[in-house]
């Protein structure tokens, strides 16, 4: 496609005053690409949004002035946008902005030309003599119609040829900004808007030792970016936490301003951290660089030697309290249960993002085998973290109800339940292990009696922690009465 390249068109600028009406005419635009760019900063929140802050240099001639900041986000939000002089604070008035983010393509300017002429040039294929016909642009929709001299024709019988680009199509999201300039020197001036197409979230990459005792955890943040920019040796900032997006504008205005609050923690050696309102913000220790259509991961944070703990459970339901069951499950599984400390005695003790973490434990040929992987919430510091991994397979459960009665309390529609239960836990593994049933009880509830003692883990939840000898089993017996 052949186009003819043509300089941009000037702006009249109107201005109303008591006195009257004063024109002024702006000169032709001024582009600024990422060459003028001697900084940019970035904060990345959770829901799709990021605030960006530009930083050029830039000398502008005095008067009114037409500027085209090529090379930012195409997913800017233009009323967020805020131009500044950052050298020269007093030298910028600004009086019109305009976000283009219509693309210069082959079609758009298809679509553009609808009602205009164009010029269409067509190859003869057996002696390679080009000619040119003008063609009248009908419409794009679905397809191209063309009126070429008095005959109508569909699709595009040759190469379209445009006499001009439309003022309205770029080639790159631009932001073009009308203003008064007061200073001819060179300037630094500071873009920040806010934007969608960048999100980052947390992986974690766990190692459980041998004896399941300790793991290994690294953090990592794996950015996205799909604004339609680029974003060359960018300082990074990550935002943890749920930011209310109906007051966002008072949360990124203190993200913008505020300093370190606490000092960053010495277990977060790849990026610092700090408190900011009531979320953490991370600052990457180094610059880094987001090409357009990349997802990148950098180091969040690493801790050796966590105490764990493992747990195999069994949860009942409380539906069977009430009525007659008899067999209630042959071979239950029991779920599996990573639970760590967040604290510093167990060398982390920092807040974590939410995000997913994956366990992987190594086996007898020492490969690093995947054992599960489940999400984790913004967590806190001296929080506790409870992972499921998966279900046991040598660990199960027959549960049946022995006994169940229901007898009027004498009042009205209370009535008392008693029951009676069964669970044999069989143990197929090597070695004994120590299981949790926890039962929930409706009502007002109490153990009649008991293989194994119970504790009251909530107002509705009975708790046994049983162990079961190594290729064995244990039997827990017991009968509930509740009153509802």
């Amino acid at each position: 496609m052949l186009i003819k390249n043509h300089s941009a068109a000037t702006l009249v600028v109107a201005g109303l005053f008591a006195a009257g009406i004063t024109r002024y005419v702006v000169a032709d635009e001024q582009r600024s690409t990422l060459a003028d760019q001697s900084s940019v900063a970035i904060t990345i929140y959770n829901e799709d949004l990021a605030l960006v802050k530009d930083i050029r240099r830039i000398t502008l001639d005095t008067g009114l002035r037409t500027l085209a900041l090529r090379d930012v986000s195409g997913k800017l939000r233009p009323e967020t946008a805020q131009l500044r002089s950052i050298s020269h604070p007093a030298a910028l008035h600004l009086l019109e902005q305009n976000f283009d983010f219509d693309l210069l393509t082959p079609q758009k300017l298809l679509e553009k030309s609808v009602g205009q002429m164009i010029r269409v040039i067509r190859t003869n294929p057996a002696t390679g003599v080009e000619t040119l016909e003008s063609a009248e642009v009908l419409s794009v929709a679905n397809g191209t119609v063309l009126k070429i001299g008095d005959r109508i024709e569909t699709g595009v019988p040759g190469r379209p040829v445009f006499d001009h680009v439309p003022a309205n199509l770029r080639d790159h999201p631009t932001l073009v900004v009308t203003l008064e300039n007061d200073v001819a020197s060179a300037q630094q001036l500071e873009l920040s808007y806010l934007t969608g197409g960048l999100a980052w979230k947390a992986d974690y990459v766990a190692e459980l030792s041998p004896d399941d005792k300790t793991l290994d955890l690294n953090g990592w943040v794996t950015l996205t970016n799909t604004s339609g920019s680029a974003y060359p040796n960018a300082t990074l900032q990550l935002v943890a936490g749920d930011v209310n997006r109906v007051r966002e504008d008072m949360v990124l205005a203190k993200a913008a301003s505020m300093g370190v609050v606490q000092e960053a923690s010495k277990r977060t050696r790849e990026m610092s951290e700090e408190s900011l309102f009531e979320y953490h913000l991370y600052t990457l220790n180094r610059p880094t660089s987001l090409a357009d259509n990349q997802t990148k991961q950098v180091a969040l944070l690493s801790a050796t030697q966590v105490p764990v703990s493992k747990e195999l459970v069994l949860h009942g339901n409380d539906y069977y309290y009430s009525a007659s069951y008899g067999e209630l499950g042959q071979k239950l599984k029991f779920e599996v249960f990573v639970t760590l400390e967040n604290t510093q005695p167990s060398h982390l003790g920092l807040p974590l993002p939410k995000g997913v973490v994956r366990v992987y434990k190594r086996d007898k040929s020492g490969n690093a085998q995947f054992i599960g992987e489940d999400q984790i919430d913004h967590t806190p510091k001296n929080e506790t973290l409870k992972l499921k991994l998966g279900n046991a397979f040598d660990v199960t459960a027959d549960k049946k109800q022995t006994d169940f009665k229901r007898t009027d309390s004498g009042t009205s529609r209370v009535y008392i339940y008693e029951s009676a239960y069964e669970i044999k836990i069989k143990n197929a593994k090597a070695e004994a292990v120590t299981v949790n049933l926890q039962e929930p009880i409706p009502g007002d509830w109490r153990i009649m009696n008991e293989t194994y003692k119970h504790e009251k883990a909530a107002a509705h939840t009975a708790l046994w922690k049983i162990a079961v000898p190594a290729n064995g089993n244990a039997i827990l017996k017991y009968r509930v009465q509740c009153r509802y």
